[in-house]
């Protein structure tokens, strides 16, 4: 009983003077609080910063004569978008750049000022007695308008879908084809994030580089049907091209090069196998399509049917060069042809002439070949594109060194009776002849698969006029 007593007498003053010195400490930070409130009136409280600058003890007018006056700094800024090899560079005037000096100048004052009662004495505590730190940031408008027009205009012009392969034998020939491509998506949501990103790190003080350049984002999609699945010849993918200009040639020609380049597309050289240029073009005269264009027999420039089947010949001959293939029959024209110098120095052409004069290669891949051609008559360009599967050979091919140039003989006039008496036509252009050679290297792994000198000695070439006798 008495125990008890002592117990309860002792809990009773405890608890006295835990309530005294509770009311006291209470007392005392009110009264310290409300001190501070006084002394801190119309200024900020300590630990708040604003861009990582402390702006305690000071008032509003400072933090906003220090936003405005990074807001001038923004004249010079800069945003460059860039995607593959295009760039486009917007100013800070055309994206409107500001930085919105109200908002982290409000956030900071509000400290210790906003909420109910107790918000704003926890908000007091912690900054006055250092307990954590405030921070807001500073942060940039700009116009989305600009940005999202030349985001449209990328989409426009490089999103595409997927585009699945084809491979449709016919007769021995590949009758439709397409390569599959891969589909493009520019990512407008994505990008804009970055841009805002890189904004941020320039109102933070982060990036103190004066400018953004932001690479577009885009996704790539796969095509669900590729080459490889719908082929069972190996072939998967481009090995090679060879292309010619053709410019400055008479109509008859130009279908000659039109015709001959078509008889080529879709054919298959299988693995190991021989290509023959004139197995594969087959008959060349009026009877199979052919125009009368204008050839050299007998050392006269006379109409013939398929005239220009050499522009032909010379383009598939520059596609097996870099494709990197064995040459096994070429022979060079007897002078300089102007068409194939359109686009090469002398030395890369290929003349046929069947049967006799042909032009070979062997298919020395891992898998077949396929020749597809086109003809882009804008431009008056033929291009031979050689699919299959590549093995890693690499092609060196050196330009070609001319020498023992020779001068061309006097321009020959002779007599046409299809033209009007008194009238000249000029079918043949002044060569001089020259000595031509060029080196054709392949290598595969440290192993030289092919290591040779194509050489051509063209004999100096007169200008040819015709010359008009009929009535």
């Amino acid at each position: 009983m008495h125990h008890t007593k002592l117990a309860l007498s002792f809990f009773a003053r405890s608890l006295f003077f835990s309530m005294v010195f509770f009311l006291f400490f209470i007392g005392t930070l009110t009264f310290y609080l409300n001190r501070k409130q006084a002394d801190l009136r119309g200024k900020i409280y300590p630990n708040v910063y604003v861009d990582n600058i402390h702006f305690g003890y000071k008032n509003r007018s400072e933090v906003e004569k220090y936003l405005k006056n990074k807001n001038k700094t923004l004249s010079h800024v800069f945003l460059r978008l860039t995607y593959d090899t295009k760039e486009a560079t917007f100013s800070a005037q055309a994206l409107h750049l500001t930085l919105d000096t109200k908002t982290p100048t409000d956030q900071a004052y509000l400290i210790g000022r906003v909420g109910n009662n107790a918000s704003q004495i926890a908000q007091q505590i912690r900054s006055l007695f250092t307990i954590g730190r405030f921070d807001f940031y500073s942060s940039i408008d700009y116009d989305k308008t600009i940005i999202n027009n030349y985001l449209d205009t990328l989409d426009a012009s490089y999103s595409r879908p997927p585009e699945n392969a084809l491979f449709t034998v016919e007769n021995n020939r590949v009758s439709a084809f397409k390569i599959e491509k891969n589909g493009l998506q520019i990512q407008k949501k994505e990008t804009i994030a970055k841009i805002e990103k890189q904004l941020m790190g320039l109102s933070t003080g982060t990036n103190k580089k004066g400018g953004i350049v932001v690479p577009v984002s885009y996704e790539i999609s796969k095509p669900t049907v590729t080459l490889s699945s719908i082929n069972d010849l190996g072939i998967v993918e481009k090995i090679g091209e060879g292309t010619s200009n053709y410019a400055g040639s008479i109509p008859g020609r130009i279908h000659n090069v039109i015709l001959g380049t078509s008889r080529i597309n879709g054919v298959i050289v299988p693995k190991d196998s021989v290509f023959s240029f004139n197995n594969t073009i087959g008959d060349i005269s009026a009877a199979t399509g052919y125009q009368p264009a204008y050839i050299i027999k007998e050392g006269k420039t006379i109409l013939g049917d398929g005239g220009g089947i050499c522009q032909v010949s010379t383009t598939l001959f520059r596609a097996i060069m870099n494709t990197g293939l064995p040459v096994l029959e070429r022979q060079a024209h007897a002078y300089r042809v102007h068409y194939y110098e359109n686009d090469k120095r002398p030395g890369f052409d290929a003349t046929v002439f069947g049967p006799t004069v042909d032009l070979k290669f062997k298919n020395d891949t891992p898998a077949a070949i396929l020749i597809q051609t086109k003809v882009d008559q804008v431009n008056q360009i033929v291009t031979f594109e050689m699919y299959g599967k590549s093995d890693g050979r690499l092609v060196t091919l050196s330009d070609s060194k001319i020498w023992d140039v020779q001068a061309a003989p006097d321009p020959k006039y002779q007599d046409d009776p299809t033209l009007p008496k008194g009238t000249q036509k000029q079918v043949d252009w002044a060569a001089p002849g020259t000595k031509a050679l060029f080196h054709y290297k392949v290598e595969r792994g440290g192993q030289i698969l092919q290591d040779t000198d194509f050489y051509s000695n063209y004999r100096p070439w007169q200008a040819i006029f015709l010359v008009g006798t009929g009535g």
